[in-house]
């Protein structure tokens, strides 16, 4: 059921960005980090960061508000020498977060990742029960 569910829609001007951000070509690690605009029930663009560290992006996330949907770009090196530059969709729901909030996050997540054709999901109630990517 919770897959039908959509609470808020994505805002037009952020589904342009992250069908651009998709596609980039820059080598470095990026970030998109969106909200949801509770009057208008969309979920917008918050914030967008360029050449940041897992560390970095780690320390951005709020540990008491669920601010946090991110399609984050990072350098990946495998095993056998090739680089990939990977999205992955970030979701936190932090422990104290208003009900309220963790509802309309929790019920948008799906069209979010839908929307953005995402194939790398992380969620978490905590900061640090999300798992850490290198940044090569």
């Amino acid at each position: 059921m919770s897959e039908s569910l959509v609470v808020c829609d994505v805002a037009e001007d952020l589904v342009e960005k992250l069908r651009k951000f998709r596609f980039r070509k820059e080598t470095n690690n990026a970030a998109i980090i969106m909200k949801i605009d509770k009057d208008k029930r969309l979920v917008v663009l918050d914030e967008e960061l360029e050449g940041i560290s897992p560390d970095e992006l780690k320390d951005e996330l709020p540990e008491r508000q669920p601010r946090t949907f991110i399609v984050y770009s990072y350098k990946y090196q495998h095993d056998d020498g090739r680089v990939s530059y990977p999205l992955c969709f970030i979701f936190s729901s932090p422990v104290g977060c208003k009900p309220e909030q963790q509802m309309m996050y929790a019920g948008s997540k799906n069209k979010l990742v839908q929307t953005a054709e995402l194939t790398k999901f992380s969620a978490s109630k905590s900061i640090p029960g999300l798992p850490w990517w290198r940044s090569g």
